[in-house]
């Protein structure tokens, strides 16, 4: 069973490829801005399309508070590119077809199912909020910009 990360913890490194297929490496984000990675199960389901609109809609926000903003599922880049176009997302979604980062992450719920975890990381590197609630969408973003802010 993979550990599950707490606050105060170090949050692992990672280099993945975005929606553009583009590198997406821990090394270019720490130290310099805040970071709201949040997990999620799947591109186009209901639940993770009102959390990532929730994300889009705050996206602003958190730029202003020095945060930059990054989805994680196990969904392959096309499918990635798909959805943030249809949702007009401003943000960044990492492919994580092998499910490594989350297994680093131990982003995992019942049974070992994909779970929907929220983590603030600050400019350390160190977990400041880890937020795991199935159903509720939208509070993902609001809490993540509520520690960011009281950082």
């Amino acid at each position: 069973m993979t550990t599950k990360l707490q606050v105060g913890d170090a949050a692992p490194d990672f280099e993945m490829l975005d929606q553009d297929g583009k590198t997406v490496s821990s090394k270019d984000i720490r130290g310099k801005k805040v970071l709201a990675l949040y997990f999620y199960p799947k591109d186009f389901t209901k639940v993770c399309t009102m959390e990532a609109v929730a994300f889009r809609q705050m996206h602003e926000q958190f730029q202003a508070a020095g945060a930059e903003v990054i989805g994680v599922s196990a969904d392959d880049v096309q499918t990635h590119k798909e959805f943030a176009n249809e949702h007009e997302l401003t943000f960044r979604l990492l492919s994580d077809e092998k499910n490594e980062l989350r297994k680093a992450f131990g982003a995992f719920g019942i049974g070992g199912t994909a779970a929907r975890t929220t983590y603030v990381i600050d400019r350390e590197w160190k977990i400041r909020l880890v937020y795991s609630s199935p159903l509720r969408s939208k509070e993902h973003a609001e809490e993540a910009l509520k520690a960011i802010k009281a950082l």
